[in-house]
């Protein structure tokens, strides 16, 4: 009886780029590159228009780029400490607004879809899909839909709710899902362009320094 193993996980770009000396610094290096990635989407954030109850934000871009940098498992807890931030109080978010009554903004359950999001960057990053632009892509698309998937009935949820709006499937559609389709197609071909050529810089220079 055969097994069919599982597909051996990959170096990441954070792998080759910020080597522990020790493993006693390997937790420490995990926890800066966490950091720097809640700092890169928190910038990107702020790069937002509003169209309605959800902005066209830069979030999205450095959801996937932070995900597939760090991998799965560190791109997930860099999304959620943006969050945790985000409800302590710190203004990351999309607007001058955050704190605990975040929750209740529309956007919200998109900020929730960004933790798997990011993994789902990572997994694909982890398999190599973000060395070729073209496979980068469709992992890249694949992973900017998942935050419609909680951001979406959030959205109605609490418009219905808190803003006590009457919220048909069509309405929601309009609201969180049409105006987003090219934007997020344009930051996933973005984000297929970018990450692979940083893969093309980091091997030239670990050649010439060999």
């Amino acid at each position: 009886m055969s097994s069919i193993a599982a597909p051996a996980r990959r170096r990441v770009l954070a792998d080759l780029v910020a080597r522990p000396a020790a493993r006693s610094r390997a937790f420490a290096v995990d926890a800066a590159l966490v950091l720097a990635g809640t700092a890169l989407v928190a910038l990107l954030a702020k790069v937002s228009f509003f169209i309605g109850p959800i902005p066209i934000t830069g979030q999205t871009l450095g959801v996937i780029v932070v995900g597939a940098a760090l991998g799965a498992r560190r791109g997930a807890a860099s999304l959620t400490t943006y969050l945790l931030v985000g409800l302590a109080g710190l203004p990351v978010f999309a607007g001058p607004v955050a704190g605990p009554g975040y929750v209740l903004s529309p956007s919200f359950g998109f900020i929730l879809g960004f933790i798997p999001a990011a993994f789902v960057a990572g997994w694909f990053a982890e398999r190599a899909w973000d060395r070729k632009p073209w496979l980068a892509f469709v992992g890249f698309a694949a992973a900017s839909v998942i935050p419609f998937l909680i951001g979406v009935p959030y959205l109605a949820l609490i418009l219905a709710t808190v803003g006590g709006a009457t919220v048909t499937l069509a309405s929601a559609l309009d609201a969180g899902v049409w105006p987003f389709i090219v934007p997020g197609l344009i930051k996933a071909a973005f984000a297929a362009l970018l990450v692979p050529t940083a893969w093309a810089l980091v091997r030239a220079v670990d050649r010439r320094t060999r």
